[in-house]
């Protein structure tokens, strides 16, 4: 039967989840939804997305680029910092995090011959990701923006363009852009090798599973109404979920969190973590949540209050937790699912605190740097 012309289609309508959520005028009720959006759209990029994103990953493949740099700002830095993960990992091109400044602020002029420049942006809008996009392109590089925005100025001035297809977002926290951003950098990274990112096709399924469970992470968030401050770590491709996870605490309920790679935790920063410090910690089953092991065991040492995010062998082990279901999940898609009790935590302490996710003070949507 087809639709009639009132009829959204049926990747643009709500989950069944969301619709049964009243909205009303409570606070967050934005953000809430947009949570409640992230499997519609995890599925409507693999859906609708993927063809594009593989043609544009076999033109760029046809340049042969020899290097990759990395821009963004935000949440859209930790989806850059996964795509650097992906990209040395399962590529072994070397890649790096571009300083903006050095060609807006400063005016320098590097050799990008052969380089390919990856600006992640929810909005494609930023003046100073545009500027650094066009000095990139004058130095010969490889430009692709990846938005949510095909029509923004960013996808403007890039030769090519990936959109995340997660329509509209109004929460300035950004939610759902985030994990369509990792989605869609993994399967343009998969195509750049060949493959058909086959495997993301449980994410939506699974996604839809975790933002079921909002009954525990209240729980979690009970712990941290009262919270000074907190510490959240990880390692591998669990390090961009720690980072955002904490710029979703900062950003809604004004807790300062402070994020950390296991090995940087270990040089000095871990002097901070006492018995009454509260520790997330986000365990990937793989080498990097195997790497994170002796961090676990120094944290439990020094009697912190340890939530792990993670299999359910590691929650075990800790204060408490929220396990993932990672069985059959390869370790490199596991960030799409880590964050999504991360983002719900950031929601449900914000309220416990009285405040409106909604409303971050002193946010704005696209931010002006130069």
């Amino acid at each position: 039967m087809s639709a009639t012309p009132d009829t959204p289609p049926p990747q643009d309508r709500p989950s069944d989840t969301l619709s049964r959520e009243p909205e009303g005028e409570r606070p967050g009720r934005i953000m809430s939804r947009e949570i409640r959006e992230q499997p519609d759209v995890l599925r409507r990029l693999l859906d609708t997305g993927a063809p594009r994103i593989r043609e544009v990953a076999r033109q760029v493949a046809a340049r042969g680029p020899r290097f990759v740099l990395l821009a963004a700002r935000g949440t859209s830095d930790n989806a850059a910092l996964y795509a650097k993960y992906l990209l040395e990992i399962r590529l072994g091109l070397p890649c790096g995090l571009t300083s903006m400044s050095t060609t807006t602020a400063y005016g320098a002029r590097p050799d990008l011959r052969d380089v390919l420049v990856i600006i992640v942006s929810q909005s494609g809008g930023s003046p100073d990701l545009v500027a650094s996009t066009k000095a990139a392109r004058r130095a010969g590089a490889i430009t692709l923006a990846v938005t949510n925005n095909p029509d923004s100025p960013l996808a403007a001035v890039c030769e090519h363009h990936i959109d995340v297809l997660a329509g509209p977002e109004k929460a300035l926290p950004a939610t759902k852009t985030y994990t369509a951003a990792l989605l869609a950098l993994y399967l343009f990274v998969e195509g750049l090798r060949g493959g058909d990112g086959s495997a993301a096709a449980v994410l939506p399924g699974l996604a839809a599973d975790l933002i079921a469970r909002e009954d525990e992470v209240r729980t979690l968030a009970a712990r941290y109404r009262f919270a000074d401050r907190m510490v959240i770590t990880s390692r591998g491709y669990g390090y961009p979920t720690a980072k955002e996870a904490a710029l979703k605490l900062m950003e809604t309920s004004y807790i300062p969190a402070l994020s950390y790679s296991g090995a940087d935790l270990l040089h000095g920063p871990l002097a901070m973590v006492d018995n009454v410090s509260p520790v997330i910690a986000v365990v990937t089953d793989g080498p990097g949540g195997l790497a994170l092991q002796p961090v676990l065991d120094r944290l439990r040492g020094r009697g912190a209050d340890l939530v792990v995010i993670g299999p359910e062998a590691q929650v075990a082990q800790a204060s408490a937790g929220f396990v993932l279901p990672t069985a059959g999940v390869p370790e490199e898609l596991q960030p799409v699912l880590e964050i999504l009790p991360l983002q719900r935590l950031a929601y449900e302490v914000t309220i416990a605190r009285g405040q409106d996710p909604d409303a971050p003070r002193a946010l704005a949507k696209v931010t002006e740097t130069r």
